[in-house]
């Protein structure tokens, strides 16, 4: 009864086979997508782990961290080096370096604001109004 379960709820042992394959390729290839905020970027890739880990995968903080360093969009990457060379990416928890990130995104997104969403006109109200459900968005 109990395998019976078991095989309807997580499959056979080739369908775990295949899903573990297909989400190492993801994993593998994962990069940043164009527009992408950390925090989506963040959800994507914890949902990648989680699903590998509960495969039997494992990953050590240091991978983790290097592989979220790497996926970033070359516009990220001041912030790479400054983060790679100051921290220990070994003993930094892969939670601290995506608050980093995000930390850095929500200033970059606040910065862009101030600088060109200075005035009253309707497309930098409607800026406003992006910026501001996006960080909605991004709290919830």
């Amino acid at each position: 009864m109990w395998d019976t379960l078991e095989v309807t709820h997580e499959g056979t042992n080739d369908v775990k086979r295949a899903r573990k394959h297909t989400l190492i390729l993801e994993y593998e290839m994962f990069r940043m997508l164009k527009g992408e905020s950390i925090f989506e970027k963040q959800k994507r890739f914890t949902h990648i782990i989680i699903h590998l880990m509960s495969l039997g995968k494992t990953f050590d903080k240091e991978e983790l961290n290097i592989k979220i360093l790497k996926c970033l969009d070359r516009s990220w990457q001041p912030k790479v080096t400054t983060i790679s060379e100051s921290k220990d990416l070994t003993s930094l928890t892969t939670a601290s370096l995506l608050g980093k990130l995000r930390e850095h995104d929500e200033s970059q997104v606040k910065e862009v604001f101030i600088n060109e969403g200075r005035g009253n006109s309707p497309s930098h109200l409607k800026f406003f109004l992006l910026v501001f459900s996006k960080l909605k968005e991004d709290i919830k």
